[in-house]
Formats: C-alpha cells, sequence, structure tokens
C-alpha cells in the first residue's frame, strides 16, 4: 500500500477513488495502463506524478513502467494541456501540401506558439509526427478528432467548434 504525505492526502483520496473505478471500467490487468492514462490525461489535462504512483499501486507495476508509458506517447505526456489539444501532423507530405500555412493561421487565431497553451487553458497546440492521413494532408487531431485537407481558412471554423464545444459543457 502506498504511503503519502499527510499534505497530499485529500489529493490521494479522490485520484484512489477515481483510478479504482477507472479499473473497474478498463480492467485490473497491465493492459487497463493506457486506457486509464488515457482517461486520466482527458479529465485533468494532465497526469500527475501523484497519479502515475497510484496507478501503480493499483496495477501492481513499477511507478517507472507508468511513467515511461506516459511520457513516451505525445498523446499522454505527463504536462499540464488545455482543455482543447490540437495535434498538427508534421509529415513530409503534410509540409508539402501546407501545414506550415496552417500552423500560422493556428498560432495567430491562438495566439500561442506550438508546444504552448493560451493563457485561459482552453488550448494548446502540439506537433505529431504522423497522423496517418497523407491521403487527406494536412492533417491534424483537434480533441483526438481527426481532420483532414486543412487550410488556412478551415482554422477559425475549427477553433470556433471547439469553443462551442466547450461552451455546451
Amino acid at each position: 500500500m502506498l504511503t503519502v504525505p499527510p499534505q497530499l492526502a485529500p489529493e490521494f483520496k479522490t485520484l484512489s477513488k477515481e483510478i479504482d473505478a477507472l479499473l473497474k471500467t478498463h480492467g485490473q490487468g497491465r493492459d487497463a495502463l493506457i486506457p486509464v492514462l488515457q482517461d486520466l490525461k482527458e479529465r485533468h489535462h494532465e497526469i500527475s506524478d501523484l497519479a502515475m504512483q497510484v496507478v501503480a499501486d493499483r496495477l501492481r507495476v513499477p511507478a517507472v513502467e507508468v511513467q515511461g508509458v506516459a511520457t513516451f506517447y505525445s498523446y499522454l505526456g505527463t504536462a499540464p494541456t488545455g482543455c482543447h489539444v490540437i495535434h498538427l501532423c508534421r509529415t513530409l507530405s503534410c509540409d508539402m501540401a501546407g501545414a506550415k500555412a496552417v500552423a500560422e493561421a493556428l498560432t495567430k487565431e491562438l495566439g500561442i506558439e506550438f508546444g504552448e497553451t493560451t493563457k485561459d487553458g482552453q488550448f494548446t497546440l502540439k506537433w505529431a509526427n504522423c497522423i496517418g492521413m497523407c491521403d487527406q494532408a494536412p492533417a491534424a487531431l483537434a480533441d483526438r478528432e481527426a481532420l483532414g485537407s486543412l487550410t488556412p481558412k478551415l482554422v477559425k471554423e475549427i477553433v470556433a467548434g471547439l469553443r462551442a464545444k466547450a461552451d455546451k459543457k
């Protein structure tokens, strides 16, 4: 059983309940690791050290394994992100199809560079090494939704759609 300092006890208790519920959904095996981390990232927009430790404890795997998985996959990561994450593909096919112009439109529309999060915590821009949509380049993932054949003109529409989705929540 995990021992935590007193100042982390309330967070530990909350995380433990949440992770236990996720494990009921995804199972108790090692194969539940990625789905649990995905759900934590989606809910909290980060995967904290404490969350990784609780997951490791519950799954009975080394904490370094959980951290390795969380940091290996770019769609997970441990750093805080905005409520909406846009991954723009930077492969050669997307680059040749106009990804740089789409990237410029995104940075202009959101007022941030890639790797940054807006001050209001709503948007994070990230590069992706491949979306798997070379036939529809340039491509991106916006909150895990694949978008293809992007143009700078579509950027405002995409951002507005994500903002509207946030307003409905």
